[in-house]
């Protein structure tokens, strides 16, 4: 593992750009346990101060240091990206494992409630859950929600790797050694998908924490948790860059549009590594 991510840094400059713009955003969320204030509470700075020596990224309008309010969001909404990945991995591993393992009838079911689940549209269906739930839709269930909904287009491509594997010789021969099922699809079959887990989880996070923020901005999640999408919800609330306070919006936006890049960075050539035509394009072959 460290073999390849050092070789990756040294041969990869995306991989090591990608790198650099994670450990900025890591850098801030760090700093925000060393934050003098709660990241909850208003008014506890001058409003409206611009980037200055005493604030580098100014204060806003509800009196909260801007920088420190981003890193406490920047780790909020890198928090539920991350939760939403696992859970809808976790799901996606176990239903492509045995969709394609046991196959027959049981895979026909499966797929179909996969393909079903796959064709609604997530972001209605969430806007729903809120209108509906209201107060009881807290930060975290819209979590749970949003990896429920997030697992189908991943679950095909590790069952494709899954009805290949139930037909290699070191199946048969777990078969007639007595392995029971679980521990084949834990054993045999798990390390021949987990490249695709891990290119997965990068595109997944990254769609959960566009959703995060975007649900945040329209005002459909937990406003009063600090997030990238509620900071720019608040920016809007008051009106700010009609009010000249540009930093409340510009600074949020700036460091998730350096997120998103990284992870996409990241994505692309981890990817790259794994896909071996890819790594012939590169060396010109």
């Amino acid at each position: 593992m460290f073999k390849i991510l050092r070789d990756l840094l040294r041969y990869n400059k995306e991989f090591l750009f990608g790198t650099i713009l994670i450990l900025i955003i890591v850098g801030l969320i760090v700093s925000s346990f060393f934050s003098p204030y709660d990241e909850t509470a208003i008014y506890v700075v001058i409003p409206d101060m611009p980037p200055s020596t005493e604030f580098w990224f100014g204060t806003t309008s509800r009196g909260q240091d801007v920088f420190w309010q981003i890193g406490a969001s920047l780790r909020n909404t890198l928090i539920f990206g991350i939760i939403v990945a696992v859970i809808s991995r976790l799901v996606a591993l176990v239903v492509g494992l045995v969709s394609g393992y046991i196959g027959g009838r049981t895979d026909q079911v499966i797929m179909g409630i996969n393909d079903t689940l796959g064709a609604l549209p997530n972001i209605p269906i969430l806007l729903l859950l809120v209108f509906v739930l209201r107060d009881q839709m807290t930060w975290s269930m819209l979590a749970i929600v949003a990896a429920l909904l997030g697992w189908t287009h991943d679950s095909r491509l590790i069952r494709s790797v899954a009805l290949s594997l139930r037909h290699r010789e070191f199946t048969r021969h777990a078969v007639f050694s007595g392995m029971r099922t679980s521990q084949i699809l834990i054993r045999e079959h798990l390390p021949y998908v987990m490249p695709i887990v891990f290119f997965t989880t990068m595109n997944n996070l990254i769609w959960a924490i566009g959703l995060e923020v975007t649900l945040s901005i329209l005002g459909f999640s937990d406003i009063n948790r600090p997030t990238v999408g509620g900071m720019i919800y608040w920016a809007n609330a008051h009106s700010a860059m009609v009010a000249g306070v540009w930093w409340w919006i510009a600074f949020p936006m700036l460091f998730v549009v350096i997120l998103f890049l990284g992870l996409f960075m990241l994505a692309m050539s981890v990817n790259e590594y794994i896909d071996p035509r890819s790594r012939l394009a590169r060396m010109g072959a």
